[in-house]
């Protein structure tokens, strides 16, 4: 990784990206944004921690890491006592959220930042800083009542209107993913920009072979232990081929291989894309990122909510409601039962893949950030 410099050697624009540290989703969806904006010659920057840092640092080894602190949130090992479990950990999220405000106010005079993409950090912004906010949940499903519901949305908007602009990770019209999260009947303040799906992925012709899954494990724990060690028994008494992701980047310790079957705590993007290529079957969590990458591929897939996690349930609700995947519940999972219920499901295409609106609003983005920088270039040239 490079020292860090924060002496300008270009005017272009630098902008600071930081995702949220709750699973690897947010990191990863971030990967072809941070493409885009290399692709206009921006002055790249990244901020984060532990798993996501490293995540990070391995796909862009050019690109300076900041140190930030993370969420940090767990879950519980029930779906019951997760509401209760999340509610405590407010306190800390309000600390990390001022948290991110001062670290900013302590960074900026330093690196001298133009803008700002925060994914999902609802305390990273400045107001001296055009920011950003990435998102796929406006609404928010309580899975209590709508009341509660509506009160989390006005919760959310009031961080997001604090923002200068609200990109959502989804495509505007019925060819969305994430339903009523993303086109909710109200929306914030804050002007929203549908940026597309975003997925690190591309397509491979003629790669995919027969009776081989890719097992994409991640979120946060110990909801990503308990469904390993369930797929784990039964895993070595499948009949096929089989390839196992972890998803534990810092992790040291490595499940031994098999002839059939590959263990892996981690695989870059490059990797990754291969594997699932090679996949007839993807079985994975029903967070949202996993799912712009399955439906860039357009993969059969098995996808199994976190017990308690109200969005990925939404999320496994609608897509097997269109018959896009097949959604199973974690207590009720067994590997030979999924894959016999996965070979006579009528699985559904996904919409197709269409990065127009990524690049059309970035363009925007950086063609704003260069105007602006300018005019200050011009402005100090008169003194």
């Amino acid at each position: 990784m490079p020292a860090e410099n924060p002496q300008r050697t270009t005017r272009k624009p630098r902008i600071l990206v930081s995702p949220m540290d709750w699973g690897l989703g947010h990191a990863t969806r971030c990967i072809p944004l941070i493409h885009e904006l290399q692709a206009h010659e921006c002055d790249v920057w990244l901020a984060s921690e532990g798993a996501t840092k490293r995540l990070l640092a391995e796909e862009f080894p050019k690109l300076t890491v900041l140190d930030i602190q993370g969420y940090g949130i767990r879950y519980s090992k029930s779906s019951t006592g997760l509401f209760f479990r999340m509610l405590g950990q407010i306190p800390k999220m309000l600390d990390v959220i001022s948290y991110e405000n001062h670290w900013l106010k302590t960074k900026n005079p330093v690196y001298e930042f133009d803008a700002i993409i925060s994914d999902n950090r609802f305390g990273f912004r400045n107001k001296k800083i055009y920011s950003v906010f990435v998102t796929h949940q406006l609404a928010i499903k309580s899975g209590v009542s709508g009341v509660i519901s509506n009160i989390l949305r006005s919760l959310n908007y009031g961080y997001i209107n604090k923002f200068n602009a609200c990109w959502v990770a989804d495509t505007p019209g019925n060819d969305n993913l994430a339903g009523e999260l993303s086109h909710p009947d109200r929306m914030p303040k804050t002007g929203v920009s549908y940026i597309g799906h975003l997925s690190r992925f591309k397509p491979f012709a003629n790669s995919e072979i027969k009776n081989h899954l890719l097992v994409a494990l991640s979120g946060p724990e110990p909801q990503r232990t308990i469904l390993e060690k369930k797929i784990l028994k039964d895993i070595i008494s499948y009949d096929g081929t089989a390839t196992v992701v972890r998803g534990l980047p810092t992790e040291v310790k490595y499940i031994p291989s098999t002839d059939k079957i590959s263990f892996y705590n981690h695989l870059n993007a490059e990797d990754l894309n291969r594997e699932m290529a090679k996949a007839e079957y993807v079985i994975s969590r029903s967070g949202y990122s996993s799912l712009m990458d399955i439906a860039r591929m357009q993969k059969k897939s098995i996808l199994i909510p976190t017990p308690g996690q109200t969005e990925q349930q939404y999320l496994a609700k609608i897509t097997g409601a269109k018959k896009y995947a097949l959604c199973l519940k974690q207590d009720e999972f067994s590997l030979p039962a999924a894959i016999s219920k996965a070979q006579s499901f009528s699985y559904e295409p996904f919409p197709q893949y269409d990065d127009s609106f990524l690049k059309k609003t970035v363009k925007e983005f950086v063609k704003h950030l260069e105007a602006k920088i300018n005019l200050s270039v011009y402005t100090e040239f008169l003194g």
